[in-house]
């Protein structure tokens, strides 16, 4: 299961020797925020599930390992796996198989509405800011779940005399996608209707409810800030199909403009990208919805733009890092606002090392777009960080090296490999 890499050493290193313009076709991978909550619906019914799609990924291995940990039966062939959670003999999720991933958050719910009870270990994951579980604590509560975080674990379970959760309106106090997830999947097993009030719009979540709905639950709203769910009694199994994944189209949007280059982004989808495209098209490149994908080409060097990150469908804070990168060798200056995760600037000092012009104020950053950048070694702190040096490292005169890239394999299927298809001069170095 997965590739040489994503279980091998962390010291794998990329070698870039940059200034190719990247031309061609690359084919975009499923979602791993779309995949990793519908590994975890496949717990809320006892009929086999079929994920078509599936990136190959060290969070989807991870989440993998998790479901068969609880007893539920996998088989991966390719971008397919085979789920059944019939047998499910543990509804938890020990700590060793969560530190790495704080999805694993997204078990308590569906193991909560099937059976009842749950224990789950407090999740780790990326070092970019705090993402505070108690949204998805205080939601179960309202539907009924008794919960009490004791020794690092949620310990999650019915009142007495109760066999499923109940009903409620559930409004957090901010916009939280995995808690938009987890309480869909809760209350698509709950007694009567649940209202999710200041949801999550992500097409990731749109993705998660036609699983669900496919499964046989009734949900209306989603896309839309107020999701509706009539609970029904049991689930029955599916074969869903996994959506693009946005991020990495964006990823390959930027670092084909960034080296005026023009290539087809195959299965990827414009209009879950269109306030990183509307930027791209002010930048000067050209970016077109095209049937099965999107075409992007741009020549010589662009404009910065100025942009803050917000919610969907504002602008992707997982898409600062990687625009962050063209700014840098594009004409004029720009602002960057990060409003979303404190600790998300942490790529900046790395693109100094590059030549890169960049001074950050607290949640502001300022690009000052230079002529070119130049080959140096950097580390990739987090996912997204990982992306843009990749982008610079593309752009840069001579040889950058990307450190800890078991960052990068997070998020990423097989990046390098893409990159080199498209014409980069590439390489994973162990």
């Amino acid at each position: 299961m997965g590739r040489a890499g994503l279980t091998g050493p962390l010291m794998d290193k990329l070698l870039i020797r940059g200034g190719r313009r990247l031309q061609g076709e690359v084919q975009i991978a499923g979602a791993k925020n779309a995949a990793l909550p519908e590994l975890c619906a496949a717990l809320l019914t006892d009929q086999p599930v079929v994920l078509k799609n599936v990136p190959r990924l060290q969070d989807v291995s991870t989440m993998i390992r998790l479901v068969q940990n609880m007893g539920v039966t996998v088989t991966r062939e390719g971008e397919q796996v085979h789920l059944d959670a019939g047998a499910l003999t543990k509804p938890e999720a020990p700590y060793e198989l969560v530190k790495t991933m704080r999805a694993s958050v997204l078990a308590l719910g569906p193991l909560l509405a099937r059976f009842g009870r749950a224990r789950v270990s407090l999740p780790g994951g990326c070092a970019i800011g705090s993402r505070p579980v108690d949204q998805h604590i205080k939601g179960l509560q309202q539907m009924g779940a008794v919960i009490a975080v004791e020794h690092g674990y949620m310990i999650a379970s019915l009142p007495e005399g109760r066999t499923r959760l109940r009903g409620a309106v559930i409004r957090t106090d901010m916009v939280t996608v995995t808690g938009t997830e987890n309480f869909m999947m809760a209350a698509a097993l709950a007694e009567g209707e649940t209202v999710l009030e200041n949801a999550a719009m992500e097409p990731e979540i749109g993705d998660l409810a036609e699983m669900l709905i496919a499964m046989g639950a009734r949900i209306d709203g989603h896309g839309t800030s107020r999701i509706r769910i009539q609970g029904v009694p049991r689930l029955s199994g599916c074969t869903h199909q996994v959506v693009a994944d946005r991020i990495e189209a964006g990823t390959f949007l930027c670092a084909v403009a960034a080296t005026g280059g023009e290539a087809f982004l195959k299965d990827g989808r414009a209009d879950h990208l269109e306030a990183v495209i509307d930027k791209l098209r002010a930048a000067g490149a050209r970016v077109e919805a095209a049937p099965g994908g999107i075409r992007v080409s741009a020549q010589g060097r662009l404009q910065s733009q100025s942009f803050r990150t917000t919610e969907y469908p504002g602008f992707p804070t997982d898409m600062q890092a990687q625009f962050m990168a063209l700014n840098a060798i594009a004409q004029g200056s720009a602002i960057v606002t990060e409003t979303i995760f404190e600790n998300r600037f942490m790529h900046v000092n790395e693109m100094v090392r590059l030549g890169a012009r960049i001074q950050v104020d607290g949640k502001t950053a300022l690009v000052e777009g230079v002529p070119r950048l130049s080959g140096a070694t950097v580390m990739a702190t987090d996912l997204r960080a990982s992306a843009s040096l990749v982008i610079a490292g593309l752009v840069a005169e001579g040889e950058t090296q990307v450190d800890r890239i078991y960052h990068l394999d997070r998020g990423y299927d097989r990046m390098e490999e893409k990159l080199r298809g498209l014409g980069a001069d590439i390489e994973r170095v162990k």
